[in-house]
């Protein structure tokens, strides 16, 4: 029994030894653990944005926080207008020709055409002239093309600033210029004849027509003969 009472202490003693050991260990480590929170740099002090003020911009700003590209201040600032702005250039216009206007212009209506017999669209004004009388150049521009409209006969086209474009119809054949001409307002482009089909009624005439940005407009507003 004395022996078996020994050995009973002796394990005993060995496990309660144990058992300190083992809770010293535990609280040197639980130390080690609050010495390195209390001493390590916050995340502040690395440079880090804390998770909890993100949170708090919302979801979309966060968004915005991470892909806009940084930016400076601009040297002055704008005085609100983004784009530059340009200077219409005023043209200077001529009539054509002088004469008789026999057949006005009619985009918004329609007129009598006594060579068809019909009622339809007019987009020129048809101006009545001897044979031969010299037809002008409404405005300074540049000479757009020349050819032979088997509807409108000898016809030359000009280009202006501003996107305007004069048509000059029922010419005679024998054009006064060129395609890529350069001419003033007031220069002879040709001469006035009764070449046109559609408008053989009339006569001797020039049909003339303006167009803006492909847009038919009224040749009075144009010359700014309007009322």
């Amino acid at each position: 029994m004395n022996n078996k009472q020994n050995r009973g202490f002796r394990f005993s003693a060995k496990g309660y030894c144990i058992a300190l050991g083992l809770c010293a260990v535990a609280i040197a480590i639980s130390g080690l653990l609050y010495y390195r929170s209390v001493h390590s740099p916050s995340a502040e002090e690395q440079g880090e944005i804390p998770s909890l003020a993100l949170a708090a911009t919302g979801g979309d700003d966060v968004q915005a926080l991470a892909t806009a590209p940084a930016t400076s201040a601009p040297a002055e600032e704008s005085s609100g207008a983004t784009e530059p702005t340009v200077e219409t250039k005023t043209l200077t216009t001529v009539s054509p020709l002088e004469g008789s206007t026999v057949a006005a212009y009619a985009m918004d209506c329609l007129a009598y055409n006594p060579t068809t017999r019909d009622w339809r669209v007019h987009d020129g004004v048809d101006i009545a002239a001897e044979a031969g009388a010299q037809v002008l150049a409404a405005a300074d521009g540049t000479v757009y093309t020349v050819y032979t409209d088997d509807a409108m006969g000898a016809t030359v086209v000009l280009r202006h600033d501003g996107g305007y474009v004069t048509t000059y119809a029922s010419l005679a054949a024998e054009t006064l210029v060129a395609p890529g001409d350069s001419v003033a307002a007031g220069q002879a482009i040709g001469t006035a004849a009764n070449t046109a089909l559609l408008e053989t009624a009339l006569g001797d005439h020039l049909h003339f027509a303006v167009s803006c940005n492909g847009v038919s407009i009224d040749p009075a507003a144009f010359l700014g003969e309007e009322e």
